[in-house]
């Protein structure tokens, strides 16, 4: 099973990194049954995160005819919409703000990139799962590929994820079937862990679990069994 895991100029290192070494830990627990990789839409190259400026090599294209998951990253950036006017300490140079800093506008530019094509060329293959970790799922969301479907993201973007026609759920990891999504940063470990357990077994997420210290928190949201009344 190969695991290709997106870089993107902005993307958010956790978001990466978490995911990738959950995945990567997987397939040593199973013998190799799991291998993940680091690749962008253009191929090999490096690839600079929206953290300090910090690169990732990439070594290899994404491929949805190669992969049998591929995870989608989040942007690391500012806080705000594109075109708001922050408000500025008296002594603070206004030059250090910067639009295209804003996660919003990171998240946007990859739409001028290959990686929608990509994303829906991976999503027509039933046997290929598309996870995504923080804002990582608007990338397809704002490329109309989610429309009806269940996900979520940063709760910071769950309206913003709800206006592009997702039904946007608040939850730690929301599992549509052939697409499932976390939320906030550090449920990449979570993500991870649940798609070890999806794909390799519980037993094998399980001794991951124990290798990291850390019990994957939260129950997946799935679209079944009956709906919850008011409490």
């Amino acid at each position: 099973m190969l695991a290709q895991i997106v870089l993107f100029d902005g993307f958010d290192l956790l978001d990466v990194l978490a995911p990738y070494e959950v995945l990567h830990a997987g397939g040593m627990a199973s013998g190799g049954a799991l291998r993940a990789e680091l690749v962008s839409a253009e191929g090999p190259r490096e690839v600079v995160s929206g953290v300090g400026g910090v690169p990732l090599p990439a070594t290899a294209a994404l491929d949805p005819a190669r992969a049998d998951l591929v995870v989608v990253p989040g942007a690391a950036g500012r806080v705000g919409e594109p075109g708001e006017v922050p408000d500025h300490d008296a002594d603070a140079d206004p030059g250090e703000w910067r639009e295209d800093e804003l996660i919003p506008v990171l998240l946007g530019r990859t739409l001028n990139t290959g990686l929608p094509g990509l994303l829906k060329a991976a999503m027509d293959r039933p046997e290929v799962t598309v996870a995504t970790v923080c804002g990582g799922s608007l990338v397809p969301a704002m490329a109309g590929l989610l429309e009806g479907r269940y996900a979520t993201t940063h709760h910071m973007g769950l309206d913003m994820l709800d206006a592009t026609g997702v039904n946007a759920i608040r939850a730690r990891v929301v599992d549509d079937g052939d697409l499932v999504t976390g939320a906030g940063v550090t449920s990449g470990l979570d993500l991870g862990l649940y798609l070890l357990e999806r794909e390799l077994g519980p037993r094998i997420a399980h001794a991951v679990e124990e290798l990291f210290a850390y019990e994957r928190r939260g129950t997946p949201w799935r679209h079944h069994g009956p709906s919850p009344v008011a409490l």
